[in-house]
């Protein structure tokens, strides 16, 4: 029956006039333990794929600080996979990141290394949410090196929810809340792939020096340029994760602005008080970047959409071209819309004093670099048997320099926890922001503090590029917390 479900929603994406853009299916937990249990395989036109009671989806996982998340992760993928991979031969094997939470990199929790099911394997995951944990967007996806970047391009991914954003920021009670998780479906050899490209207006326009056609579109929540119904005036919160496994998001919701509260689950709120959004009229989200932000609905009158710009990734890169993400189309205001609860959390502010780890030469530097060969950190490829290529101090804060000695934008990403980047380029970043994936610029360098204090992360744990097919290829190193 999924099977045929699959195959029947494909079609209707073909045929059928924009769908109304609905929040992904959902999980709460209860008692303070959310238990599910979450199967890999294949839909009838063989891409892989999350399957939850049966049908194939991801559903957003809601938890609070203090909660325990409890999965059973099958894998019932075939055992000769028909798809090629990174790393040959390829195996089908699977796994899942946390990604974004500060939990631990030991089994069973957020373990990528030594956690890995081959086909017919089960895995079971128990992961402890801090009662401190920041409460934000974060999100959940297949890890196993040299085959992760052709799972999460299939869409093997979800979002994950920890409550109680809006005790940092009160304005949010009361707001209708929508999940979008935004995902690449590649259309290179699709038959399908010019229909594609005249749903979503594809660019032709280069809008840097890459020479291939584009390979990839976009969709949001699994449907291809749906319609966001949000009423003249009215505010929504959005929750946006890219969960694409290569490509950039440049977000623009024409002639509106977003009132951003947290990036990469983070609130602003939380090492900022005095300033607690910030208003952008566009958000560069690489892949895994996340932004959770007010936005009001524009008049009736007027013909707005939400878009992704066109972002140049250098000459090296792939081409990221300009297309249409989703319409907005007014609706009324009696229609009710799910609601966010009052928190009865108290906010934790961290006001924090860098300033002097800033001005210390960086502890480590990061480089990426990249030949006909391969993908390098520190000119070393990743190997599952290598010893930790840095080790860090739990309980301090790190000042670390990333550079990109290569022809192209690479996203940089730890697992585990949250950094600071204050420079890029060696200038001062206006308004630095706490994240946990840094663009880091073709040719250039990011300069962040590293945030090793709390006391749950140690343990084996990585660091790469989240551009996924680069991390299969090389780009990832391990770090041990100590």
């Amino acid at each position: 029956m999924a099977i045929t479900a699959a195959v029947v929603f494909y079609l209707i994406e073909l045929a059928s006039p924009a769908s109304k853009l609905l929040n992904p299916p959902e999980l709460r937990a209860q008692n303070h333990t959310l238990t599910m249990t979450l199967h890999a395989a294949l839909t009838s036109d063989g891409r892989n794929s999350f399957f939850f009671n049966g049908q194939a989806n991801a559903p957003t996982l809601r938890l609070s600080p203090g909660d325990q998340l409890k999965i059973a992760y099958s894998n019932d993928l075939p055992a000769k996979p028909s798809e090629n991979c990174a790393i040959t031969p390829c195996m089908d094997m699977t796994n899942l990141h946390f990604h974004g939470l500060t939990v631990s990199p030991d089994a069973p929790q957020d373990d990528v290394l030594d956690m890995m099911a081959a086909p017919g394997k089960t895995l079971h995951y128990t992961v402890q949410i801090p009662k401190d944990h920041p409460p934000g967007l974060y999100w959940y996806h297949t890890h196993p090196h040299g085959e992760s970047h052709r799972q999460v391009q299939d869409g093997m991914s979800g979002a994950i929810v920890i409550e109680g954003i809006e005790s940092y920021f009160s304005p949010l009670a009361g707001l209708a809340e929508r999940v979008l998780v935004v995902r690449g479906r590649s259309i290179k050899n699709d038959p399908h792939a010019h229909e594609f490209g005249q749903r979503v207006d594809l660019s032709s326009q280069a809008c840097g020096g890459e020479q291939e056609a584009p390979e990839e579109v976009f969709t949001v929540n699994g449907s291809l340029r749906p319609q966001i119904e949000i009423a003249p005036g009215e505010r929504q919160f959005w929750r946006v994760v890219n969960a694409s496994a290569d490509r950039y998001l440049d977000l623009q919701l024409e002639g509106q602005s977003f009132e951003i509260v947290a990036m990469d689950g983070m609130p602003i709120a939380r090492h900022d008080p005095d300033h607690r959004t910030r208003i952008a009229e566009h958000v560069l989200l690489p892949p895994a970047g996340r932004v959770e932000a007010i936005v009001t609905g524009p008049a009736a009158t007027q013909a707005t959409r939400l878009i992704s710009r066109c972002v140049d990734t250098g000459p090296q890169g792939d081409p990221n071209p300009a297309m249409i993400l989703a319409d907005i189309v007014a609706k009324s205001r009696s229609q009710t819309t799910p609601r966010l609860l009052e928190s009865s959390l108290r906010p934790e502010v961290k006001s924090l004093d860098l300033s002097a780890e800033e001005k210390t030469p960086s502890r480590f530097t990061v480089i990426f670099t990249e030949d006909q060969n391969g993908f390098y950190i520190n000119g070393e490829k990743f190997a599952p048997d290598a010893a930790p290529m840095v080790r860090a101090k739990v309980g301090t804060f790190e000042h670390w320099k990333i550079v990109n000695a290569s022809g192209e934008l690479h996203p940089m990403h730890i697992h585990q926890v949250h950094f600071l980047p204050y420079a890029e380029n060696d200038k001062p970043i206006a308004e630095p922001l706490w994240l946990d994936t840094v663009n880091v610029p073709v040719g250039g360098s990011v300069d962040v503090i590293m945030d090793f204090t709390d006391p749950v992360i140690r343990g084996m744990s990585v660091f790469h590029c989240h551009l996924l097919n680069h991390e299969d290829k090389g780009m990832m190193a391990k770090v041990l917390f100590e």
